[in-house]
């Protein structure tokens, strides 16, 4: 903990702290040391006068006297003594622990006393490094420990709101902070106005769970205008939640309550809040800013009207820039040495125009170029993965010579798109995947099934019989054909075993196999030798939305409704990783190109970067003000794009942790996300009927990043993203769910038609 004393940083900690941030234990050694407010929430003067103290309720210095004897019992004699001390034997000291001691008796209700006496006790004893009676506000380090913020029992997470003042101020508190920040200057309005909706819900809560019904109700309709637009569904839950019963077991209430809101404020902002609160004694508004906002406060100018727009709308404010600050492996692994034979075909070619060699150097150097090392590349053997089988290079082979005759596109040469739409499907196709090769698709339907379909003139055939396959000649050229069932040839397969509609599927990067998961809370694994289910992977409680594949197979997640997304393996029946920390249901899941880190997108409209290998997360992107359906990485790995309820395609620098585009032009829930094979055209495709291509490249080549960007998480995003916007095509009444890009550049859209 940074002590202050004279307003000046110990050295010790002036290195480390580069801005302020207010949390709990911080927020209240403020209130403590800082000479600035006490934390009872209805005392309207100050209580730390030492000719007043004495004249201090007998409540008061009974809590007083108890957590002292808590300090003494622990042996925390210095603690005790700065207790003592700042409770009323200096003089100006503020006897901001004593106050926060008598809620018990101020708030109507109480709390649990152990949890009091904690939470005093992390309150004192911030106070220790302190030589003297400090006379400013204490900046802390990131690593200040949260405490118990996320305790899971119900009736701890709401006994907070037992501490509360007189309802009928409430609305004058309140008031009171909107009119002083609607005279601000213009340049701290946007930020202090990032304060009104956290205020808003956790007073309006406040007054619902002590009974305040009326006054609630009032509260409610006069305020809950004044919050953003893209909180207006959070406010419909909310104005059901009129009584106290409705608040137990309430999700939403849980998440909010439990994670604490961040802010991102200039210290300007920061001082001009802190000086208005002072002056009114408003500490209803101080109490809850202590308990559950999280402010992080910047040096330098303040942030603009759009510039926080961009970045507000999870449930939980924005992400605190230490999230965002890990070291991201963002590189692709180095490819395995596979030499590329020519076709008969090349040969000829070549022998015809009189150079041999023109071809040949090409190919090499497309190979050559896959054996680079890149330098943000984590290490081959940083998690285990699968090695290749013949098969595998084979098809490695296979797509290298496809590269060869790649179309490059470009804002000039825009993909051919090719659409396939389900007919007949009534609303029911949920979910669709095209193998890599483009030789397959397989559609997930409400009605539990999934169907596999060839694209190609060669059908699908299932392996024979054991008794059949004991009567090939095993040591024949051609025993791969053979062991293929004739009998069963046939342009589709429908895989039943689901008793749930299906939401997610994947196919394996070998093309063997083929995943889905359902609303029974499965996952199960096909084999697309014998069209039969191998494995049910049971784990999840609920639904289960997504599900995908590694990009070197064996691996796989998976995410949905219990908030938790899973790390799987093949040959395992239980989770490898689990994946913690979303606020709402985990509605869609992407591994990286190297495949040691996995995105996971949200209903509670945040994106989070995970490392495969540790379990931690690593970036928190937010900016989205809808649920997030669609993810997708560029073919570098080094961006991420995401598109949600709210019609909008973001771009992020993955390491830098910034957002760096906001593409706007569809006007419903964007499903699919594709990039090029190249990385230079990003596909986006929605319920609106759409496909829309939009220039990479240039979006990617736009950034402007400095060192002030990259401190504060300041975004400089374009005026007008249509003119990154190379093409808009519309289907016959048919939402976009999916988009696949072939080996050579060719774009495969696929929807089911809604008449």
């Amino acid at each position: 903990m940074a002590a202050v004393q004279d307003g000046q940083i110990e050295p010790e900690s002036e290195k480390e702290i580069k801005s302020e941030t207010l949390n709990d234990a911080t927020g209240n050694h403020a209130a403590a040391v800082g000479g600035l407010l006490p934390s009872s929430p209805v005392s309207t003067a100050s209580v730390g006068a030492s000719n007043s103290s004495k004249a201090a309720a007998s409540e008061d210095q009974q809590t007083l006297l108890a957590v002292l004897q808590f300090l003494k019992r622990n042996k925390l004699v210095e603690s005790a003594d700065i207790l003592r001390r700042e409770a009323g034997l200096l003089e100006e000291s503020d006897d901001a622990q004593g106050s926060e001691g008598g809620r018990d008796e101020l708030g109507g209700a109480s709390a649990d006393e152990g949890g009091e006496a904690a939470s005093l006790f992390s309150r004192v004893t911030s106070a220790t490094g302190a030589s003297g009676i400090a006379t400013g506000p204490a900046p802390s380090k990131a690593t200040v420990a949260q405490g118990s913020e996320d305790q899971p029992d119900v009736s701890v997470v709401l006994s907070a709101y037992s501490q509360q003042g007189d309802p009928a101020l409430y609305q004058m508190y309140y008031s009171g902070l909107k009119k002083f920040i609607e005279s601000v200057l213009d340049c701290h309005r946007a930020e202090l106005s990032q304060l009104f909706y956290p205020l808003f819900v956790h007073m309006y809560l406040e007054l619902v769970y002590n009974n305040h019904e009326q006054e609630a109700k009032e509260f409610f309709e006069k305020f809950h205008g004044d919050q953003e637009c893209y909180y207006r569904d959070d406010l419909r839950v909310l104005s059901g939640m009129s009584k106290k019963e409705h608040m137990r077991g309430n999700e939403t209430l849980l998440d909010f309550r439990t994670s604490k809101f961040v802010l991102r404020i200039s210290r300007d902002s920061y001082q001009l809040l802190k000086r208005h609160l002072q002056e009114r004694q408003n500490n209803q508004i101080w109490n809850i800013i202590q308990e559950h906002l999280y402010i992080d406060i910047f040096d330098g100018m303040p942030r603009s009207k759009s510039q926080i727009d961009s970045m507000s709308g999870s449930l939980a404010g924005e992400a605190k820039r230490e999230a965002n600050k890990a070291k991201v492996f963002y590189g692709l692994l180095k490819e395995p040495e596979i030499e590329v034979p020519l076709d008969d075909e090349d040969e000829e070619a070549e022998n015809e125009e009189g150079k041999p060699k023109k071809k040949k150097p090409k190919k090499d150097s497309m190979g050559s170029k896959s054996k680079k090392q890149d330098p943000n590349a984590p290490q081959q053997n940083r998690i285990p993965l699968p090695e290749l089988k013949d098969s595998d290079k084979l098809d490695k082979i296979m797509y290298m010579k496809e590269a060869t005759k790649r179309i490059r596109l470009g804002p000039d040469n825009l993909p051919s798109i090719c659409f396939y739409t389900f007919l007949n499907a009534y609303q029911g196709l949920t979910a669709v995947d095209i193998t890599d090769d483009s030789s397959l698709i397989a559609g997930g339907f409400a009605d539990s099934t999934v169907r596999v379909w060839s694209v190609t003139p060669r059908k699908l055939r299932a392996v024979k019989s054991a008794t059949d396959l004991s009567l090939i000649d095993k040591e024949s050229e051609d025993v791969l054909e053979r062991i293929m069932d004739e009998k069963t040839a046939s342009e589709s397969k429908i895989l039943y075993g689901h008793n749930g509609p299906v939401y997610g599927i994947s196919f394996s990067p070998d093309r063997n196999y083929l995943l889905s998961c359902s609303e029974d809370g499965t996952v199960r694994l096909w084999s697309l030798q014998t069209f039969t289910c191998l494995v049910c992977y049971k784990g999840h409680n609920y639904p289960v939305w997504d599900v995908q594949f590694s990009p070197h197979g064996y691996y796989f997640t998976s995410g949905g409704h219990d908030r938790v997304a899973r790390l799987w393996a093949t040959d395992h029946y239980q989770p490898l990783r689990m994946f913690a920390g979303h606020l709402a249901d985990i509605t869609c899941t992407r591994f990286h190109p190297n495949s040691n880190y996995l995105a996971t997108g949200s209903a509670d409209r945040t994106v989070r970067l995970w490392d495969i290998l540790n379990g931690n997360c690593n970036r928190i992107f937010t900016g989205h003000k809808g649920p997030i359906h669609s993810l997708a990485f560029s073919p570098n790995g080094k961006f991420l794009a995401s598109g949600a309820t709210d019609g909008r395609v973001l771009l992020w620098d993955i390491g830098r942790g910034l957002m760096i585009e906001e593409l706007n032009g569809h006007t419903d829930t964007i499903y699919a996300l594709k990039f090029s094979r190249d990385g230079e055209i990003l596909a986006s495709g929605s319920m609106d009927n759409t496909v829309r291509l939009w220039d990479a490249v240039k979006a990617f080549d736009d950034i402007e990043t400095d060192d002030f960007t990259a401190a504060t998480g300041h975004v400089h995003l374009s005026e007008n993203s249509l003119e990154l916007q190379l093409g808009t095509y519309t289907s016959k009444s048919t939402p976009v769910i999916h988009l696949h890009f072939t080996r050579r550049n060719l774009l495969l859209a696929a929807g089911g038609y809604n008449p």
